[in-house]
């Protein structure tokens, strides 16, 4: 992201290769920065806010990122003695509690925890970050036969689950009010360029990959284990992202006011809520406006349109059209024609700012369709990049799931049926999380992410344009 620190690939290796110590620490140190960074985006009277009422507040994550690591690596994987009991107990875990929750959470009734000063929870993380260093350029983190440091796994998960925290905050800074946020000097949306012009991809019968051997990454998530193979049907998929513009016919239409788009829980939500619109929408002066990370935005007519799954979901059934499976996908975005699959849409290169957006290379999406070296094998462009893209699939494991011994309830605890997964990646996804298998997932009704979609059908029908 613009005035940002890069963060490497971290390149994977053969199951035979030593381990490089150096470039874990390099990648961790990165990753340290790229969190001091967005946090120093934040003004000190914004620190305890709780600008999503699902989330904890600020506070909390700026000690949990180091305190996770902390407690995976150094006290759970080599048995060292923690810094302080009761801060690492408190900055533990935080997750989304159920959406039903939300009205009790932001009214304030739940009993809130004595948190620390700013200086507190950054002399904590200080101390943190050097045994983490120390563990990294000398400890055994390495040791066949021991669940947690099998293969370096918890050197490994660290900066990872960091990666994915760092693209959540952006999406709690994006609630934040524009005066308790510093404007980096060199910010400029690009919002240019005009809608791409709407057309279909056949993509041709196939079998698609989920999934992948633990033994050909140098890290996966437990819900990426084990790898299967499942026969794909051919289909037709939209080249480009559903654009804000294509989305207002929807909005225009009645679309939010119509239910029979909806699923009957989507529609209660809908209306509970009094949503009109797409989430970073806004309405003012008789003008529709992008709620940008820094300012208001006139609507970029060809930006891909942010939205929950019901949205994208309710969008599809209005156009007679559906949103495509996590198979549909993963064939679309890694299988090609003749049979072969791919590490990234493009092919075998390393991603680069000439595919997509990713990586934090924008604090905006960019207009749709701008990147076409990133097309896959069918030339259907961004599926990596611009958004993350909603699929139909509910988040459920493969067959052979086992839970990471680093981190056992990272994927169990949302098997519950309301999760739907999201393949590709958004500006704010780290460039080490861009490979076929990784996964991420929300509740459809969740409607703070980086999230766009396309429409797909079996071949058969012209659909909706």
């Amino acid at each position: 992201m613009i005035g940002m620190p890069h963060v490497s690939p971290a390149r994977p290796s053969s199951s035979g290769r030593a381990l490089d110590r150096q470039r874990l620490i390099d990648w961790y140190q990165r990753s340290r920065a790229r969190s001091k960074a967005l946090f120093d985006l934040i003004e000190d009277e914004a620190y305890y806010a709780r600008p999503i009422s699902l989330r904890l507040p600020i506070v909390f994550y700026e000690g949990h990122l180091p305190i996770f690591s902390f407690n995976t690596l150094v006290k759970r994987g080599l048995g060292r003695p923690g810094i302080d009991e009761q801060f690492e107990a408190l900055f533990a875990r935080g997750i989304d509690p159920h959406e039903s929750l939300s009205s009790s959470v932001s009214g304030g009734t739940e009993r809130q925890p004595k948190w620390p000063t700013r200086t507190e929870v950054r002399a904590l993380a200080s101390e943190a970050d050097r045994q983490i260093l120390d563990a990294l350029e000398h400890g055994d983190i390495e040791q066949p036969g021991n669940p947690l440091l099998e293969r370096a796994e918890a050197a490994f998960c660290i900066p990872e689950h960091e990666a994915m925290h760092q693209e959540t905050l952006l999406y709690m800074w994006h609630q934040l009010p524009y005066d308790v946020k510093r404007r980096p000097p060199a910010y400029r949306p690009n919002t240019g360029g005009v809608p791409p012009p709407h057309a279909w991809v056949n993509v041709g019968a196939g079998d698609a990959t989920l999934g992948v051997d633990p033994a050909r990454e140098e890290f996966s998530w437990d819900n990426e284990r084990p790898a299967c193979t499942v026969p794909v049907k051919a289909f037709r998929m939209e080249r480009h992202n559903v654009t804000n513009e294509r989305f207002m016919d929807f909005v225009e239409d009645g679309g939010y006011r119509d239910q029979r788009w909806w699923r009957p829980e989507d529609w209660a939500w809908v209306n509970a809520e009094k949503i009109t619109h797409p989430p970073f929408w806004a309405s003012e002066g008789g003008r529709w406006w992008w709620r940008g990370l820094f300012e208001l935005i006139a609507l970029p007519p060809s930006w891909p349109v942010y939205v929950s799954q019901a949205e994208a979901s309710a969008f599809a059934r209005w156009r007679s059209l559906r949103l495509p499976t996590e198979s549909e996908y993963q064939r679309a975005a890694f299988g090609s024609p003749d049979g072969d699959e791919r590490r990234y849409p493009w092919g075998d290169d390393q991603p680069t700012s000439r595919h997509g957006v990713f990586d934090f290379s924008n604090w905006d999406p960019e207009p749709a369709g701008s990147h076409p070296e990133g097309a896959s094998a069918w030339g259907i462009e961004d599926l990596m990049g611009n958004g993350w893209e909603w699929t139909s699939s509910v988040f459920a494991p493969f067959p052979g799931f086992v839970p990471l011994p680093s981190y056992p309830e990272y994927s169990a605890d949302f098997f519950d049926g309301e999760h739907f997964v999201m393949k590709g990646a958004s500006p704010a996804t780290a460039r080490e999380l861009l490979r076929p298998s990784f996964r991420n997932w929300f509740r459809a009704r969740y409607p703070y992410v980086y999230a766009t979609f396309r429409c797909v059908d079996d071949g058969s029908a012209e659909g909706r344009v």
